[in-house]
């Protein structure tokens, strides 16, 4: 299965406002859920080496394999990141899943986030193969959390949705993603196009018009290992659309510089 054609003139429009108005869009991607290096790995750093867009790649540490630091240290283009500790959803069944949820205890999550940082950088290759970010699964997180964070080396929080406020503690700076490609709730495959660009060019709009955060980076979210060909095929071609754009990617492990969409 293919995707039928896309009707891009929208986010082609509002691209185009942000050329006329002389901004720049500040755009980063996280992919999340990896643990060894595959197949749709390999696609998925194909893309970022292809269109230039550093890839933030969210490694599950307590199963993160030893062939996939291999992998990554041919891959200048990857990020790698912090993805919780196992992964493993400490909630009751009449709450959403959550590793790291406010309910339970703060000693217990505090130990596996540092768990986590120091697992990869044995794995990767030490303290500068990783990037301080953490990604707590299913993108959920007690606030409590993000000064203990901070703390033990974190530099960056991040979850889903525009972002509250710029730091969730001080030493800890929030960096969310804003874009999910998948259809979680349903059928798991595509969301529909439309739907995405609509969603796509009311964020980039907001920012525009200063209705949100301008500062924060736009961010993509994708899962490589559920992957079916409209996803890989949208993805590729929204990277495209946006790399061609008046866009500047951000990655994690750089000098951070504020009010860089101006």
């Amino acid at each position: 299965m293919t995707l039928p054609k896309i009707n891009w003139s929208p986010l082609d429009t509002e691209l185009a406002n942000w050329r006329d108005e002389g901004r720049r869009i500040p755009i980063w991607w996280r992919d999340d859920d990896a643990i060894a290096a595959t197949t749709p790995l390999d696609r998925l750093i194909g893309l970022s080496e292809s269109y230039g867009l550093p890839l933030h790649l969210a490694v599950i540490p307590a199963t993160a394999q030893p062939e996939l630091a291999h992998r990554l240290s041919a891959a200048s283009s990857v990020v790698p990141v912090v993805h919780g500790w196992a992964h493993r959803a400490h909630t009751p069944s009449t709450e959403k899943r959550a590793e790291f949820a406010a309910s339970r205890p703060l000693p217990d999550r505090l130990m596996d986030a540092r768990e986590g940082l120091t697992r990869l950088r044995q794995l990767l290759g030490g303290e500068e193969a990783v990037a301080p970010m953490f990604v707590p699964p299913w993108n959920r997180i007690g606030p409590d959390l993000a000064p203990g964070l901070a703390d033990m080396g974190y530099r960056f929080l991040s979850t889903y949705g525009p972002r509250a406020t710029e730091s969730a503690a001080p030493g800890l700076i929030t960096v969310n993603t804003h874009l999910d490609v998948i259809d979680w709730r349903g059928t798991r495959s595509l969301v529909p196009p439309e739907q995405l660009i609509a969603g796509l060019v009311a964020a980039l709009k907001s920012r525009r018009e200063g209705q949100t955060d301008t500062a924060e980076p736009l961010g993509l979210l994708t899962h490589h290992l559920v992957h079916d060909t409209p996803i890989w095929e949208f993805t590729e071609r929204l990277i495209d659309r946006l790399m061609q754009g008046p866009v500047q990617s951000w990655r994690a492990d750089a000098p951070q510089i504020k009010g860089n969409s101006a």
